[in-house]
């Protein structure tokens, strides 16, 4: 049997095989720290998991509208009147399987085959495949460690062609933790919109942006580009639900419409009980981010001391997130020649797991996350300084 030629040009996701080679070296009993995942080491408040349990107990077992209760989209579209001024209504959200699925429909509802997505890099893992899957076309725009490895807004100018149809942007980003300002953003946006491009706008992190620097976010730009942007967010990080997959988009109601009418044919309404729970979230307090925030930001502190440390080692200090994606090409030579070698060779001397920088467009990095305890961080980090040193 032949498989077809849109599976074939897909790769698996790196972060996702990494953590399996991991988990399985775990269970034959070696010693690894894996820094490879990328999720969050707290747990979600009890208001949020208590709404959960009654939402079992009260029979809430039975199907939803497809983008979600209206309960749930009338709490994501407060969510940005809260946060940023935007005044929306529930039918301008969808909620799906977390934010990789409102991604995916939101390229399979918007491209055409041949349609160019500009992607800047690093990226995360999924958009270029996402694209691909929607028989698109995604082009890289490479960034550099020196500007934060945020695009510059002239990038855009020099890289649109007839067929560019959209943007993806990610801030804070996976892989880098780096952060684009309010008017950062506003100035990339105005580039793209000038040329007519569709903005989706991944801000899953957008809580977890560490003072002085504040969340920054393509929404106001609804207003007045009512068909050109897409925001997406949702609970996996900020609220610690990686598990219980709760994203959603706010965009034109049209563009709603369209997802729902994938979303229908594929996976209808997400989790009854998931949903229950994510009502809880966004109508709570955010309060309980202000200590998480902290303590990550410490976490990441303490990385880039040790970074720093290491001859020839160049990261930038990331303003949110929880990922650091230092540039190690520097050691290259011998067996170990690229960002895949190195990191294999990582976690056969160091007994540490972490991602290549190659799966996220960059092959000169490796993406590290600091979300774990303290004492695991610091050990994991001695353990690739001393390995490091050996090249």
């Amino acid at each position: 049997m032949e498989l077809s030629r849109r599976v074939q040009r897909i790769q698996p996701s790196a972060t996702l095989t990494i953590n399996a080679k991991a988990g399985e070296m775990k269970s034959r009993g070696l010693d690894v720290i894996s820094l490879a995942a990328g999720e969050p080491d707290f747990l979600p408040p009890d208001r949020v998991t208590d709404r959960a349990g009654k939402a079992v107990e009260g029979g809430h077992t039975r199907y939803t509208p497809v983008p979600g209760s209206p309960e749930l989209r009338r709490a994501a579209a407060n969510y940005f009147a809260r946060f940023y001024g935007v005044q929306a209504e529930p039918e301008n959200i969808l909620v799906s399987n977390g934010g990789k699925q409102c991604l995916y429909n939101l390229c399979q509802a918007l491209l055409d085959p041949g349609d160019e997505v500009l992607i800047p890099a690093p990226y995360w893992v999924s958009y270029p495949e996402m694209v691909r899957l929607a028989d698109g076309e995604p082009v890289v725009l490479p960034t550099d460690p020196e500007n934060d490895f945020l695009l510059q807004p002239e990038a855009i100018k020099e890289a649109v062609g007839p067929r560019t149809k959209a943007l993806i942007l990610n801030t804070p980003s996976n892989p880098t933790g780096c952060h684009y300002s309010q008017e950062q953003l506003d100035r990339v946006l105005e580039q793209a919109l000038a040329r007519d491009l569709y903005i989706i706008s991944d801000e899953i992190y957008d809580q977890l942006v560490y003072p002085p620097a504040r969340p920054a976010s393509a929404a106001p730009w609804l207003a007045s580009s009512p068909w050109r942007v897409a925001v997406v967010n949702g609970l996996s990080k900020s609220f610690a639900l990686t598990g219980w997959r709760i994203g959603y988009v706010l965009a034109h109601e049209e563009i709603i419409q369209a997802m729902s009418k994938i979303q229908g044919q594929s996976t209808s309404n997400i989790c009854t009980i998931a949903q229950e729970a994510a009502i809880a979230a966004l109508e709570g307090s955010f309060d309980f981010l202000e200590h998480k925030r902290g303590m990550l930001s410490r976490r990441r502190d303490l990385a880039l001391e040790r970074i720093s440390s290491w001859s020839g080692a160049v990261c930038p200090r990331p303003d949110g997130a929880f990922y650091l994606f230092p540039r190690l090409d520097a050691y290259y030579g011998g067996s170990v020649t690229d960002s895949t070698s190195m990191c294999t060779y990582l976690l056969e001397e160091a007994g540490v797991a972490l991602v290549p920088g190659a799966a996220f467009g960059d092959d000169r990095c490796i993406r590290l996350s600091y979300a774990l305890a303290d004492e695991e961080l610091d050990k994991a980090l001695t353990r690739m300084g001393e390995a490091l040193a050996k090249l």
